[in-house]
């Protein structure tokens, strides 16, 4: 009998989840089964369930422990008066339920962000009373109203009269309470009329010939002017501006930062900071030696080197901080830094000690791991010249943001720079250390297998734990977004499908062996549409990849717009997508920061990529073939329009005009063109699934050959002309 048990091998239950363990990871949105890219049905092994619920805080290591969560969880909202944050969509009536000892009076009311209150009528729903923790507990619910102002309120619930030894005794409970747009409209200019286009760059290549070897504000500015006057464009979207590190080596991927809150200051042009103006003498000469060397970078062939630039901006902009500003410069930063607060001195103090103990604080000494603690507050009045650097150099890089944007919407752009909002940050960095109390910890954030990489995805990034952030007020999340979408028309959320369910991947796991856990779609979708509408600003969701059929629907009845790749359109029967069918509220383009511009996914550069590096699952041969098919079928439909000459199918410059008239037949709002195309760009910005495999994110703006080209140089572009024209629907001049 045990040697019938061996050879039929372990049980292949073993790894399975229980069906209490299901209940417990369904009560905390971590999922144990789903459906994959191939639509086959996949279950979740248990280990990988367990090593979430455990990032979560919920230990689910035996059928004992599974219980005792079952039964917290269930109590949880119990123990609590209010829920810990209420966030309800404006014109719609909503329900929130408090709890209090049983018997004992209750009344709710709404004080708003503005001033004022509005109490809250209790509604007849009836719920048996619990016991919790010894005590009966009772449930009341109190209707909140469909009119209240959008905005940053608090609920505030006064519970009991007498009691506690004292006639006048009543306890309040406060929570955060925020009104979010039901639907954000989009601005008339991009509502109504042609389809609103824009350039789509990565930033740190367009260089020019004033840039230090790195593409910066004054040269974003320059680039929306040139292109709104000249091409008609109507906005610029550009890479994500968070800060990496003040240390070397300095990340190169603008996806992994240290925050998402601060901007990278190697965005800064250092001759547009005022005070560089007051610069005298062998330190002015210094600067404009460094200036000189940084310049001849940008018309280099090789790989752009942001620790040489870092380096360099920031010995040079230490020396200009160092100039004294005058009365209204003063009181200008003050008020920066008052607007600010604790965050920016936050972000400013990880620094500073960065630059003293290295980039990765889990490596500092343990005293100087908690952001709260007296050695911090001790390592920062020591240090207190950088900490007031770093605080500096992100008002320096906001004063030139908004510089920027002011210079686009000036120069008739309707919305101006929209930026890019990253997934998730590094895991040893800046915003980990300074939110401890809200970022998981033993997962990173990733996506599972699909068409384009088969072996799933692990970006190394932790993410927010979904009750910590809650319990927070959606604060950090708030925080982060005010700064994105300041000084910008609009915001590209990147992966905005983790705003509904996250790729959770446990340490020691391969990114396959991940799970869903699933967010509070409801509040963080509306908290972005509340901050974009307060912006002024449209948002654009990445929703590509493998996404639940239900959730573009719910984007575009919200007013968010989702994202369309030409390549990727295709029907049911894997045809190209008829352009006139394609989604309104969307941005669509021929290509993405995460493929090869349109001259190089033309050569196959994606599959010689992926075989070169090993990340292909299929025979390269079958993958090429299969590519092969999907171009050849975009094209036949290209030349069967109109768009592109019969004969003309291998010409890659008449392919890339025609591929953009296509967008100008779709209904969607946004088109972009990617600045790679318009200087005939054949290498990948990026490939996914790498790190250090290949160059990603550092190929400098060129043209086919290889070699550079400037910003200075564009102006007067006839290929930007012609791909302006054909993306407007209009013949070439």
């Amino acid at each position: 009998m045990t040697e019938d048990l061996a050879a039929a091998g372990p049980d292949p239950s073993a790894d399975v989840p229980s069906p209490a363990l299901v209940e417990l990871a369904t009560a905390h949105g971590v999922a144990t089964d789903f459906w994959d890219w191939q639509g086959q049905h996949v279950v979740v092994p248990r280990e990988s369930v367990e090593a979430v619920l455990a990032a979560l805080g919920v230990a689910a290591h035996s059928e004992e422990s599974v219980r005792a969560a079952l039964d917290d969880v269930r109590d949880a909202p119990w123990r609590r008066t209010l829920p810990a944050c209420v966030v309800v969509r404006s014109g719609r009536p909503a329900e929130v339920a408090v709890h209090v000892p049983h018997g004992d009076p209750v009344q709710v009311h709404a004080e708003l962000e503005t001033g004022g209150r509005v109490d809250l009528a209790q509604t007849d729903r009836w719920v048996e009373p619990r016991y919790i923790g010894g005590r009966e507990v009772g449930e009341a619910t109190f209707a909140v109203p469909g009119d209240l102002p959008l905005g940053w309120h608090e609920l505030v619930a006064v519970v009991g009269a007498g009691g506690a030894g004292d006639p006048a005794y009543a306890e309040k409970a406060r929570v955060p309470l925020v009104v979010t747009p039901d639907r954000l409209e989009l601005p008339t200019a991009v509502a109504e009329g042609p389809p609103t286009w824009g350039l789509m760059t990565q930033l740190y290549s367009v260089r020019s010939r004033r840039s230090w070897g790195h593409g910066d504000l004054d040269d974003l500015a320059e680039l929306a002017r040139w292109s709104a006057e000249q091409l008609g464009a109507g906005f610029v979207l550009i890479n994500p501006l968070h800060a990496p590190s003040p240390t070397v080596p300095v990340e190169p991927s603008p996806y992994l930062p240290v925050t998402r809150r601060f901007v990278s200051p190697l965005y800064v042009r250092v001759e547009q900071v005022p005070e560089h103006a007051y610069l005298t003498g062998a330190v002015r000469a210094d600067i404009e030696r460094t200036a000189l060397l940084q310049r001849a970078t940008s018309s280099s062939t090789a790989l752009i080197d942001r620790d040489a630039v870092w380096e360099a901006k920031r010995a040079a902009l230490s020396l200009v901080h160092s100039v004294p500003r005058g009365a209204a410069r003063e009181a200008d930063y003050r008020a920066f830094r008052d607007r600010e607060g604790a965050g920016l001195v936050d972000f400013a103090t990880w620094c500073a000690l960065a630059e003293v103990h290295g980039a990765g604080w889990s490596g500092w000494p343990e005293e100087l791991q908690d952001p709260r603690s007296a050695a911090v507050a001790a390592a920062r009045e020591e240090l207190t010249e950088r900490v007031d650097f770093f605080c500096w150099l992100q008002w320096v890089v906001d004063e030139q943001l908004d510089a920027a944007q002011r210079r686009a919407t000036a120069s008739g752009m309707p919305l101006g720079i929209v930026h890019d909002l990253a997934v998730g940050v590094h895991r040893d960095g800046a915003d980990t250390w300074a939110l401890q109390d809200v970022m998981a910890r033993g997962v990173s954030v990733g996506a599972p297998p699909d068409d384009f990489n088969q072996v799933g995805q692990d970006w190394s990034q932790p993410p927010w734990r979904p009750d910590r952030l809650a319990e927070a007020g959606y604060g950090p999340y708030r925080d982060m977004l005010r700064t994105v979408l300041r000084h910008s028309g609009g915001v590209r959320v990147d992966h905005i499908l983790g705003l509904f369910r996250l790729w959770w991947v446990p340490e020691g796991r391969s990114a396959a062996e991940g799970t869903y856990v699933r967010f509070d779609h409801e509040a963080l979708v509306g908290i972005l549409a509340l901050e974009a509408w307060r912006a002024g600003a449209v948002v654009v969701g990445e929703d590509l990849g493998t996404v639940e059929p239900w959730v573009r629907d719910y984007l575009a009845d919200r007013g968010l717009l989702g994202t369309s790749i030409l390549w990727f359109e295709r029907d049911d029967q894997g045809q190209p997508r008829p352009p006139e069918t394609w989604r309104r509220l969307c941005l669509a383009s021929a290509t993405t920061h995460d493929l090869p511009p349109t001259a190089g996914y033309l050569a196959g550069e994606h599959i010689r990529i992926r075989d070169d590096l090993g990340l292909l699952t299929r025979p390269v041969e079958e993958e090429r073939r299969v590519d092969e098919a999907d171009r050849a079928s975009w094209i036949a439909l290209l030349v069967e329009r109109g768009w592109l000459a019969a004969g003309a199918e291998r010409d890659v410059a008449a392919v890339t005009v025609a591929l953009h008239r296509a967008l100008a037949a779709t209904p969607s709002r946004l088109l972009g063109v990617a600045l790679t195309d318009v200087v005939g760009e054949v290498r990948a910005m990026n490939q996914p699934g790498t790190h250090a495999e290949y160059p990603n994110w550092q190929v400098p703006l060129a043209d086919g050959s290889g070699a550079p080209v400037l910003l200075d140089d564009l102006v007067g572009s006839a290929r930007a002309a012609e791909l302006a024209a054909a993306v407007r629907g209009r013949p070439s001049a």
